[in-house]
């Protein structure tokens, strides 16, 4: 693993010499053991998780484009585990987790800051139901934290709570073991502690198909050419209903634009990562180069773009008024927008398909980029050992067939699909 002195980071600084790669940049093979379709953090995590715990290092990570041009670098950056539903509490725990030594374990820092997390309650009725998260976290071991209106104000003395506020403050509820990392640096370290350990990492190559031996999946066609595997994975975020419809397969998923904001850069101002729901969807942080990084609900219309749409953005730039007045003159500096597979029920899939040697990590919603190291374990453990880990044994594809879906509303907004 390439490691720089302080005398060679200087040399670069000075002369100008290109750095090394950070993963190596191989030409596909004919054939592979495993192949992971798509290149953000999932794809990655997984890829490492199979060479690293399981020994499989015979795998090829295909990317349509480039390391980190899909929803891994269109994201708000929020980690959190402050779910309350069996299952998503066990998965996001374990997340967490792995979030507080990653870039221990990737050899490489990924920025991730503990600073803490608040939701905002507005309401009594609010609180009443923030105590009842909190305490189905502690029993968890997960740190959680009950703030009145006066802790609040302590904390983040920015906010409105005047008394004619759009959105009364009654308190929040705080996890502070949640926080923030750093999306792009997430996929680099993944990346190349995963082309260490023998993986090839494909760019600029798109499927476009798959191909079927006697009923199974045993490759996909691709703008480089055919790539034959035993087990294919598929881990596209946003575009996971059109793979699978490239497989035969009619998901319970539908796409939507979820777009993000980042203002010119402010002195400190905002020491934790704040939401709220309910009346709203709104959340906030500030980056460690100063800009504040918001974002909102979704464009409630199916789409596969990667551009916002100005209905949005008028209406998150009036909840961030609303919620900080301070930011009323603060310029705009960028917006972007990800796209987003929602499913019927909010939460996530990892599961084996009906489709012999194909399978599924997907349907994120809005907890895609908090879950990306304990989605590469699982969907890694399920595609070594045929088995899933007990952690995603809840998310399987054919929970909507059973009905037993794991409806998380009030951890994100609930979806509202047709």
């Amino acid at each position: 693993m390439t490691r720089y002195s302080a005398l060679a980071l200087l040399k670069h600084a000075v002369t100008g010499q290109p750095w090394s790669r950070a993963w190596r940049d191989p030409a596909p093979k004919e054939r592979y053991q495993v192949i992971i379709v798509g290149g953000g953090g999932h794809g990655l995590a997984t890829a490492y998780y199979l060479a690293k715990e399981f020994g499989i290092r015979d795998v090829a990570v295909l990317e349509k484009g480039y390391i980190g041009s899909g929803n891994a670098g269109r994201n708000t950056t929020i980690v959190r585990s402050n779910y309350m539903l069996p299952g998503a509490t066990e998965f996001y725990d374990f997340s967490l987790r792995l979030w507080n030594t990653l870039s221990h374990e990737l050899n490489f820092n990924v920025m991730f800051s503990p600073r803490g997390q608040i939701l905002l309650l507005h309401s009594p009725d609010a609180l009443d139901s923030a105590a009842r998260r909190g305490n189905i976290m502690r029993r968890h071991g997960i740190a959680a934290r009950l703030l009145d209106r006066a802790a609040m104000q302590e904390l983040v003395p920015h906010l409105d709570y005047s008394p004619g506020a759009r959105f009364p403050i009654w308190g929040g509820l705080m996890q502070p073991t949640a926080g923030t990392a750093r999306h792009d640096a997430v996929v680099w370290g993944y990346a190349r502690a995963a082309s260490e350990l023998g993986v090839d990492i494909i760019q600029n190559c798109e499927v476009t198909g798959f191909v079927r031996e006697g009923g199974r999946i045993a490759g996909v066609e691709t703008s480089r050419g055919r790539i034959m595997a035993a087990k294919t994975g598929i881990a596209v975020a946003g575009h996971t209903s059109r793979l699978g419809e490239m497989a035969g397969l009619c998901l319970p998923i539908e796409s939507h634009l979820l777009q993000a904001f980042v203002s010119e850069p402010l002195k400190p101002l905002l020491d934790y990562v704040i939401g709220f729901g309910g009346h709203g969807h709104f959340y906030i942080s500030q980056s460690d180069k100063g800009g504040m990084v918001f974002g909102g609900d979704l464009d409630m219309y199916n789409s596969y773009a990667q551009r916002g749409n100005l209905p949005v953005v008028r209406d998150v730039a009036a909840l961030a008024v609303s919620l900080m007045p301070c930011l009323g003159r603060v310029r705009l500096l960028r917006h972007w927008a990800g796209v987003m597979d929602m499913t019927m029920d909010g939460s996530h899939i990892i599961s084996k398909t009906p489709v012999d040697g194909l399978y599924l990590n997907g349907g994120w919603c809005y907890g895609g980029f908090k879950a990306t190291p304990a989605s590469g374990w699982c969907f890694a453990h399920l595609m070594a050992r045929d088995q899933p880990d007990p952690l995603s044994v809840p998310f399987s594809l054919d929970r909507f067939a059973r009905g037993a879906t794991i409806d998380e509303a009030g951890s994100g907004p609930t979806p509202r699909l047709h």
